[in-house]
């Protein structure tokens, strides 16, 4: 599955939502645009990344992540943030060079890949408002973004899956990897909102993140995303 080559393409639909396009080709008075249409009438569409967000999340999402690179950025975020934690904690942990996404090979990439996509996933599911339309809607953009049947179904189950932050932080096979899935997860909840908030809490435990990392992490997310 090239699940990079998917992630790339919602971030750049985002870069879309950002600037009032909608990504689906269709304007805002019908259709997907439409249905993302805010009460001014301007349209919020995204296609999939804006369904799957929704118009809110999907606006504090973008700030320099979806502006300035996307997946790349996401990956430098990361490590501004991995960096900073290693320095506050001195000896206590390894110093190593943190291998976030923007500095791995193509293989270890694809596979942070899928799981920072897991994360928005369930992130965007925290407030239950992905309803089995949206679910459909959602299914449709993403079919025409790729052609791989196999990613396609893997995303239709990950919708249709019930939330379950144990279950997502088990994809995070490095300290990195989860400090990217948190990041991207930090990005997409309305953290206004208790039920995504307590997600985020719950995420981070299972993430088993320390918690000075975990709150550079969002210091960091709270400067990308202005």
């Amino acid at each position: 599955m090239n699940t990079k080559g998917l992630l790339d393409q919602l971030f750049q639909q985002g870069s879309q939502l950002l600037s009032g396009n909608s990504g689906s080709g269709q304007s805002s008075g019908s259709g997907l645009g439409g249905l993302l249409s805010g009460k001014t009438g301007a349209a919020l569409g995204g296609g999939a990344l804006g369904l799957l967000l929704g118009s809110k999340k999907g606006r504090k999402m973008g700030g320099k992540i979806l502006t300035y690179g996307g997946l790349a950025a996401l990956g430098v975020v990361a490590y501004k943030a991995y960096s900073n934690y290693q320095q506050q904690q001195g000896a206590k942990v390894s110093q190593a060079e943190p291998q976030t996404i923007d500095r791995l090979p193509a293989p270890q990439a694809e596979q942070h890949s899928h799981a920072i996509l897991r994360a928005i996933i369930g992130a965007a599911k925290a407030d239950g408002h992905i309803d089995d339309r949206e679910r459909e809607l959602i299914d449709n953009e993403i079919a025409r973004l790729t052609s791989d049947g196999q990613l396609q179904r893997w995303f239709d189950t990950e919708l249709k899956k019930p939330l379950d932050p144990a279950e997502i932080a088990q994809s995070a096979t490095t300290h990195e990897m989860a400090a990217e899935m948190y990041l991207a997860s930090v990005l997409v909840v309305d953290e206004e909102n208790f039920m995504e908030r307590s997600y985020l809490a719950e995420l981070a435990r299972q993430l088993k993140l320390e918690p000075a990392l975990k709150a550079e992490l969002e210091q960091q997310a709270r400067q990308a995303a202005a």
